[in-house]
């Protein structure tokens, strides 16, 4: 009687070669073979981005549309009381992105002009406590302020609460602050 991990893979029945090019050919098949130009493209546009080509081609797949903005929490930008500015590193990265767009959540006790600049716009963060309703209102709101869909934005944060708005705010994606701020190019 077979246990468990039976599946063993060894099999001895005909027609065992058939079946494993008729499988290797349907998994080539579901995978699209990109033109080199539209791959050398997404390339650059990771590049632009800050971001390593594998994590872009996740988040872009995920979304559907390519990427054209970070929304950032004052968490991920070390901006923690009334009187923190964001420090120069993560200034002298934010100013390397080409073609981005920067928005910033600044939750109680800093506030958006704490963040902006370097970041284009920052507004408040949803509550921490709302309910999920109005978090997405919320990030509803500041999407429309910019003219352009959530999902073609990645939110940049550092605690589990703030993942939460990614989804409520339907945006592409969220990245921890140190994948984003410690990618190498």
């Amino acid at each position: 009687m077979a246990g468990i991990g039976h599946n063993s893979g060894l099999v001895d029945e005909p027609g065992k070669s058939w079946r494993t090019h008729v499988w290797a050919k349907a998994r080539q098949q579901l995978m699209p073979t990109l033109p080199i130009e539209v791959v050398r493209r997404r390339v650059a546009r990771a590049k632009e981005l800050g971001l390593s080509y594998k994590t872009y081609a996740g988040l872009r797949a995920a979304s559907g549309d390519d990427l054209i903005g970070f929304m950032f929490s004052n968490n991920a930008l070390d901006v923690l009381r009334c009187t923190d500015k964001v420090t120069a590193d993560k200034t002298a990265k934010i100013a390397t992105l080409k073609d981005t767009r920067t928005i910033g959540l600044a939750q109680a006790p800093t506030t958006p002009n704490q963040l902006s600049p370097p970041l284009q716009t920052a507004h408040t963060a949803p509550k921490p406590l709302a309910p999920w309703v109005k978090k997405r209102e919320h990030l509803r709101n500041i999407f429309a302020q910019t003219g352009r869909p959530s999902s073609r934005f990645v939110l940049i944060c550092d605690t589990a609460m703030e993942r939460e708005w990614a989804q409520a705010g339907r945006m592409a994606g969220a990245l921890p602050t140190k994948s984003f701020f410690e990618v190498s190019q």
